[in-house]
């Protein structure tokens, strides 16, 4: 038998890098503040109007200066530095959407 349930369609998730050098109190509020940066610069989207509608999909990684330097080659992002580190980038946030670059899908998630 086959199955004609369509497939569900992707889901739109938002990639929050921390850098793996920022210590953990600093990752934390730079987490927070990368996802809000990111909202309010991609708000007028159709896929920020279709990410609020909910769930809030998140994937938040640690990942290493290359990493950071690879990921920011990708459009649609928003860029977190922290002054009590010297104006340090410690975070990047990405616009939702449903495809992101390979590179992506092997971030450690932060635990």
């Amino acid at each position: 038998m086959l199955d004609d349930t369509p497939a569900p369609p992707p889901k739109l998730r938002m990639y929050i890098l921390i850098r793996e050098s920022v210590p953990i109190g600093f990752a934390v509020l730079a987490a927070a503040h990368a996802s809000l940066a990111a909202h309010l610069a991609f708000a007028d989207t159709p896929e920020v109007a279709e990410w609020l509608t909910g769930p809030f999909y998140k994937a938040v990684c640690r990942v290493t200066d290359e990493e950071f330097a690879r990921a920011k080659e990708t459009a649609d992002h928003v860029v977190v530095t922290e002054a009590a580190l010297g104006g340090q980038e410690v975070a990047i946030a990405f616009r939702p959407r449903t495809d992101y670059p390979k590179l992506f899908r092997y971030f450690k998630l932060f635990k």
